[in-house]
C-alpha cells in the first residue's frame, strides 16, 4: 500500500477501519455466494495503527458439500482485495 501520509490512528479509527474492510469482505463474498451455501465465513481484520498503517485480513471461508465446481480460494482472494479497496479509501478520507 503506498504511503498516504496520515497521521497515526486513534483506537476509534482503527475499530472503523477493522469494521469497513470485514463488512467490505462480507459484503462481496456474499455477493458471490449465497448465505445458505456457506457452513462458515470468518473474518478477522488486524490493524496496526503506527506509522505506516498496516492491515491484515483473513477470511476463513468453507462452502457447503451442495456448492459444486466454485473457486473458493479465489473467492477468498477477491474479498481480501475488496477489504484492502476498502481500507485505502477509508484512509484516503482522513488524509
Amino acid at each position: 500500500m503506498a504511503e498516504l501520509g496520515i497521521p497515526e490512528l486513534s483506537t476509534e479509527q482503527i475499530e472503523l477501519l477493522s469494521s469497513n474492510a470485514e463488512e467490505a469482505a462480507k459484503k462481496y463474498v456474499l455477493s458471490k455466494v449465497s448465505a445458505k451455501d456457506l457452513d462458515r465465513l470468518d473474518i478477522a481484520v488486524e490493524v496496526d495503527g503506527a506509522k505506516p498503517v498496516k492491515v491484515t485480513v483473513e477470511i476463513d471461508l468453507l462452502l457447503s458439500k451442495q456448492v459444486k465446481g466454485f473457486d473458493a480460494e479465489a473467492l477468498v482472494k477477491a474479498a481480501v482485495q475488496e477489504a484492502h479497496k476498502a481500507t485505502d479509501n477509508f484512509l484516503r478520507k482522513l488524509k
